[in-house]
This record gives structure tokens, C-alpha cells and sequence, in this order.
């Protein structure tokens, strides 16, 4: 089926965009550098009739994210029975590296229209790039030349699956570890060295959903936080004990969502469950979590929200997908959009708009506001449904559709 794939931007650009927002933005793991889906690319004052496209490859099939490093795009793809790391030249799209390694992989036949993946999105860190593949083979390269520094297959060395769907959890950095929820129902959540690949600690409290961790403080202690397969989970990132949790699950079990801190509240959602807002607080020696408020009226399945203004943008699932805006400290509704904006939404902060892509082949800048829904101004790029997030550079805008990698220019 052919796919419409539009770019709605925002019109209207405020000023006083501060001098951090002039930098040039560093995109380098799953929804940006601070994993908040805030990025510092700044949109045109004024929109162009038609965006430019600077180039554009065949990048291999999957739904993971592009990242940016520098002059490099980088971005993991699959390429008939193997897996695929690739270096990019920013610039020009031309191929500097790329790696690929046995990855054969059955898909789930709920999942078929989804492929092969994969879906995990790569993380770059100080001169590596690591990779985690849909069936649980993490792997870490050297950034600049492409070596492979080290590689684990949970399958074959700890006779582990991955989950159900295949993995999509993207790895964090902390410090010195690399942190990633391995497995399936049976997995862990482990802090490796980042430089060798040593397992430094596990937990393994909850096996593996498709979710992505954060890592944020509260009351002066850092928290890991990631939804797992039955539950929401914070644990101290430094050795993995378990802090709290609460008690969470979902259909086909089927925890997705990325958490979002923002004015002291953690934001949870999941399919077919209210969006939901939580303190956590020290209780005597241990930790416990306040329920703030819950919003029954805009679920959330796959498409993670962003927090900026003292406002949550997001894509509940609802009638077919809609996008709304709720206030962070109360939790009211303050918008919806009309309904049918796609199954699942990327969004990202962009000076004052937010950008979002769409599985209805859509890139929507939709104006940040507390009053009404405002779709914008529509471009045609593309005929391809998109699940990646959309990746930002000095340069523009980067697509990854079902097999291609563009970049795209608005000023």
C-alpha cells in the first residue's frame, strides 16, 4: 500500500531560544542526547514552500533509529540474514564503514507486518558505537573505523530468548557501564563495562518488555528507570538494586513506553491504561512512590511523550491515533487532535514545535501550545511508513523509512 509521508511544520518559531539551542545538536542515542526526545536543532522562522532533500541511500530494511556523532550518521539496518552496522558521512550519505554479523531471526506472526527488525536503537559513547540486535546479540564497535571491540549472543551463551515481538530496548550509559535489559521472560537487567563487555551486575527481578530506561534523581540518589515486563522499576545504576516498583502490566504484556521526568513527577503509560504521574520520595531507608494524578483519556501504546513548557505531547492510541497536549502537575487534557494521525507517532522538541513522525507516513510539526491543536504546514517527502524517530543534525532532518535513510533540509 502506497504511503503518504508529509512534513506538517510549525509556522511560528518564538523568540528567546537560549544559546544552548544555537549549538550544533548531538544526537546520539535513543530519543537524543539526554534520551528526553528534546533536541537543540532550531526550525526556520519562516518554513520554505518545499523542504530540500540532500541525499538520499538504501540503508538495509528495520525500524531503528539514526544517530549522530559528529560528521557521522550511524544506524543499525538488516541486510537479508545479518544484522548491520553503518557509518554514514553526514554531509553527503556516502558509506564509510559498515560491519554485518550472522543474525538469523523468525519473526512472531502477530508481528509480521513489523520485519525482521531490527528495532533497537544504537547508542554512540565516547568513541564506540554499541548495538543490540532484535534477537539479543549486543555488540560494541569502534566508532571511527568500523572494529568490532566486543560481542555477546545471549542466546548461545546464557540459552536465553529475546522477547516474544523481538527486543527493541536501547541501551544507556552510565559512567563506566553500559546498561541493557537482555532476554526474554527470562532475562535480566545487566550493567556491562562499556570498554570490554564484562558483566558487572544483573538483576533479574522481572524479565524483558520492549521499553527503554531513563535514568533521573530523586532526593539526591540517580534512578534507572525502564518499564519490564510486569512491572515499572527504578534500581540504582551503579550495582542494580532494586529501589521500588509498581506493579504494571498490559495486553500481550506489551510495556513499551519510555518514561519522562519532568517537575519532579515520573510519567508512565502503557496500551489501554491511564497515563499516569508519580513522586518518588525517600521513605526511612528505602524508597517509595506517591500517585499524583492518573489521565484515563489518553492511553499510550508504543509512541513515548515529551515533556517541555510544563506540558506532555504525546500520541495516544484512541481513535486510531491522536495526538494531545496535558498538563505535567495536574494531569488535564488540554487538546486533542482529530483522530486517525496514525498507529504510532515519534516525537521530538524542536525550539517551539514538536516533531513528530508517523506510521501514516507523516512528519507533523505541531506548534507547542496549551490551547488548541494546530497541525501546520505540510511538505511531501516520502511514500513510506516510518517507526524510527527522526534524528536532527546542523544540516536537517533525518528520515528513516522502511529500507531508506534521507536527509532532509527546511531552511
Amino acid at each position: 500500500m502506497n504511503m503518504r509521508h508529509t512534513f506538517l511544520a510549525g509556522l511560528i518559531v518564538l523568540a528567546g531560544v537560549t544559546a544552548a539551542s544555537t549549538q550544533s545538536p548531538e544526537w546520539s542515542q535513543w530519543r537524543g542526547s539526554k534520551r528526553d526526545g528534546v533536541t537543540s536543532f532550531v526550525p526556520p522562522a519562516t518554513w520554505p514552500e518545499r523542504p530540500r532533500q540532500v541525499w538520499k541511500v538504501n540503508a538495509g530494511i528495520g525500524h531503528s533509529s539514526p544517530v549522530v556523532s559528529g560528521n557521522s550518521v550511524y544506524l543499525m539496518s538488516r541486510v537479508g540474514e545479518q544484522e548491520a552496522v553503518t557509518s554514514f558521512d553526514v554531509a553527503t550519505g556516502a558509506r564509510r564503514w559498515q560491519q554485518t554479523y550472522d543474525a538469523p531471526y523468525q519473526v512472531n506472526p502477530a508481528a509480521t507486518a513489523h520485519g525482521k527488525g531490527p528495532k533497537s536503537t544504537l547508542l554512540i559513547d565516547r568513541g564506540r558505537v554499541y548495538a543490540l540486535g532484535i534477537s539479543g546479540i549486543l555488540s560494541a564497535f569502534d566508532a571511527a573505523s568500523g572494529k568490532p571491540s566486543w560481542r555477546h549472543d545471549f542466546k548461545k551463551e546464557f540459552a536465553t530468548t529475546s522477547p516474544e515481538f523481538g527486543t527493541s530496548m536501547s541501551p544507556i550509559i552510565d559512567g563506566e557501564l553500559l546498561i541493557a535489559h537482555v532476554g526474554g521472560s527470562d532475562g535480566a537487567i545487566v550493567g556491562f563495562d562499556r570498554t570490554t563487555g564484562a558483566q558487572k551486575w544483573s538483576w533479574k527481578g522481572d524479565g524483558a518488555a520492549y521499553a527503554s530506561p531513563v535514568i533521573a534523581s530523586f532526593g539526591g540518589a540517580r534512578h534507572l528507570i525502564t518499564q519490564t515486563k510486569s512491572n515499572l522499576v527504578g534500581l540504582a545504576p551503579a550495582d542494580g538494586r532494586l529501589l521500588w516498583k509498581i506493579p504494571f502490566t498490559t495486553e500481550y504484556e506489551q510495556n513499551i513506553i519510555t518514561p519522562v521526568v519532568s517537575d519532579g513527577l515520573l510519567i508512565y503509560s502503557g496500551i489501554s491504561k491511564p497515563t499516569a504521574a508519580v513522586r518518588v520520595a525517600q521513605d526511612g531507608g528505602g524508597w517509595k512512590t506517591q500517585p499524583v494524578w492518573e489521565n484515563p483519556e489518553i492511553p499510550m501504546y508504543m509512541s513515548s511523550p515529551v515533556a517541555v513548557g510544563g506540558v506532555l505531547y504525546g500520541l495516544t492510541h484512541r481513535n486510531r491515533g491522536q495526538f494531545f497536549a496535558v498538563d505535567v502537575k495536574t494531569g488535564k487534557t488540554l487538546w486533542t487532535s482529530p483522530p486517525r494521525q496514525g498507529e504510532n507517532a515519534a516525537l521530538v522538541a524542536a525550539g517551539q514545535v514538536i516533531i513528530a513522525t508517523t506510521t501514516e507516513g507523516e512528519l507533523a510539526g505541531l506548534p507547542q501550545g496549551r490551547t488548541a491543536f494546530d497541525p501546520g504546514k505540510k511538505y511531501t517527502v516520502g511514500e513510506s511508513p516510518i517507526w524510527a524517530h527522526p534524528a536532527f543534525t546542523p544540516g536537517g532532518i533525518l528520515i528513516k523509512d522502511a529500507e531508506t535513510l534521507s536527509m532532509w533540509s527546511v531552511k
